[in-house]
């Protein structure tokens, strides 16, 4: 029999394979597979070498193969990989001191993903209110565009009907307002609030930042009414914005926070912190994981921080986010028939166009570069934190000849 080779074309794995694939076919996938990564840098099935401009979706905090996170992570697989919530978590400890010391967070709750830090989030704010003596408040604001997970809970949390419809009922409890309406915040406010829930900056609605008056002045109305705010840090943070965390930027602090993605640098795991008033109702026995903080996660949780919490990490995130958003600047004018917008902060950039983001995802994905897209007519560049000055600046050489491709043609889209 002849053998397969092994760089056979994804193309021709996918397309002639005469078996229909077994996987549900939730995700419309790009024709292309990655089998390893080096830093900023993945190679796919064929060969070809991409510069990654995504992260996995602001997971890959470190890129690819990172040597203390491969280190971390060989060490502990070859001691323990799991043993549940029933013993002591050493790693567990470690991470969660160090995450409470260099935030506003007592507590700490870790968990497989970030739609499930957001489930005990919301369940933490139900139930400081029951605490409280307040059973009544039970509801969360949430703001338009957001998007929160794809739990039953979190997708009624984000609101939006694409990914509501089907699904039956829509969990009660989640009462949504316009983007940066706070008239409308405070008129949504009833004797049955418990919390507002806010992502710094939106990332899947198109890296829509929420201006530093508009986070001081939820802090000063939760204060006011009784509230707690939470903070869905999920993609923006772990340094992505400059900062350990977005909040930061706004000089304001919540009571709850979800965390995932960047935490793991790749690795399935997210957490919830609290200050010990908000988590004053999570006592033994109402909340639970199976896989949240397992040994192998807290090995490279831990792996994670010792990079970014490294003297000078975050000042480079910042400059080189800097950078990066003065090149985009410079497309942006040499190219307004497809740039229209630049948003974002940090390495958390977003670049409205005038295509759509599929045809501009497309372009650069035929330049070999990865970007993801977002709502309201965004394309996310989310590169791993470690970039270089010299890898940001062959991205925007890509980016260009994207922009370059994408001007010779008829326009399709518009909004």
């Amino acid at each position: 029999m002849k053998a397969t080779p092994v760089n056979a074309s994804v193309k021709s794995q996918l397309s002639h394979d005469p078996a229909p694939s077994a996987i549900l076919p939730t995700y419309a996938r790009a024709d292309v597979a990655f089998e390893r990564g080096e830093g900023v840098w993945m190679i796919a099935s064929d060969g070809e070498r991409y510069l990654d401009f995504g992260a996995g979706i602001a997971v890959n905090s470190l890129g690819h193969a990172h040597p203390h996170l491969v280190s971390a992570l060989t060490e502990q697989a070859q001691k323990i990989w799991h043993t549940s919530n029933l013993f002591q978590m050493p790693g567990g400890e470690k991470l969660a001191r160090r995450l409470a010391d260099a935030t506003f967070a007592d507590k700490v709750f870790f968990t497989n993903s970030g739609a499930e830090a957001l489930e005990c989030a919301i369940k933490m704010a139900r139930k400081y209110q029951s605490a409280n003596g307040h059973a009544e408040r039970y509801r969360v604001i949430t703001f338009e565009g957001a998007f929160h997970g794809r739990t039953l809970a979190t997708i009624a949390a984000g609101g939006q009907a694409k990914y509501l419809e089907g699904f039956g009922p829509k969990v009660d409890g989640f009462d949504q307002i316009a983007f940066g309406d706070h008239e409308a915040l405070d008129r949504a406010i009833t004797p049955e609030t418990a919390a507002i829930l806010v992502e710094p900056i939106q990332g899947e609605g198109g890296i829509r930042s929420f201006p530093q008056a508009c986070l001081k002045g939820m802090r000063q109305l939760c204060d006011d009414k009784g509230l707690l705010l939470i903070f869905d840090e999920v993609q923006t943070g772990v340094g992505r914005t400059g900062r350990l965390f977005a909040h930061e930027w706004a000089g304001v602090t919540p009571d709850i926070m979800a965390v995932a993605k960047g935490i793991g640098g790749g690795f399935p795991m997210g957490a919830c912190l609290a200050t010990d008033e908000a988590a004053k109702g999570m006592t033994a026995g109402v909340h639970g994981t199976t896989f949240g903080g397992n040994p192998l996660a807290m090995a490279v949780g831990n792996a994670v921080l010792d990079v970014v919490l490294e003297e000078g990490f975050l000042e480079h995130v910042a400059k080189t986010g800097l950078l990066l958003r003065q090149r985009l600047a410079e497309l942006k004018d040499r190219f307004p028939d497809i740039i229209e917008e630049i948003r974002g902060e940090g390495l958390m950039l977003g670049l409205r166009t005038r295509v759509t983001p599929g045809e501009f995802v497309g372009a650069l994905r035929a330049e070999k570069l990865v970007a993801i897209p977002a709502g309201d007519n965004v394309t996310r560049l989310l590169p791993p934190l470690i970039i270089s000055d010299e890898e940001l600046l062959e991205g925007v050489r890509r980016i260009e000849a994207a922009c370059v491709a994408l001007s010779s043609k008829p326009k399709t889209a518009g909004h």
